[in-house]
Parts: structure tokens; sequence; C-alpha cells
């Protein structure tokens, strides 16, 4: 199965995308609000990593208690570290 393009997807500046990097490598956790079609969110989340896929990208970040998130990265409101 191969992965299909969104074309609704919205680059985030390259400046916040250098920012989400920085965090990854320095492993900071980030206070993230975002918005999706489940509605609006607030976590505290570990960032692990940056991935594209079907012509979006996403953050791949961990919660305190260990679930997974998946945040594609035109849906991020805010983030700031903790």
């Amino acid at each position: 199965m191969t992965d299909m393009v969104d074309e609704d997807y919205r680059p985030i500046s390259c400046e916040r995308y250098a920012e989400l990097e920085l965090y990854i490598m320095r492993c900071r956790h980030l206070r993230v609000a975002w918005r999706d079609q489940m509605g609006a969110h607030i976590e505290s989340l570990l960032p692990e990593d940056l991935r594209t896929r079907g012509g979006a990208e996403y953050l791949l970040a961990r919660t305190r208690q260990g679930e997974q998130r998946t945040i594609r990265l035109d849906q991020l409101r805010h983030f700031t570290p903790l």
C-alpha cells in the first residue's frame, strides 16, 4: 500500500521545524497544543522524532505514561518547553 499525498497539508515554518529538532535532540518535554478531527488537545509530551509520510510531516512523541502520539505538524497550535 502506498501513502496518499495529503493535498491539504500546509508545511510549518523552517524555524518552528528546527525548534522541534532541537527539543528532540535535547530530550526536552514540551507542553503541546494541537487540534485534529477529534478536537483540541493539550499534553505534556517528550518529542522523539519527525517523519514525513504521504506528503505531510508528523511529530512522534510520548506522554509521561508512555503512550505514543503522532501529530501532523500543521495541526500544532503551539509548543513550549517544560
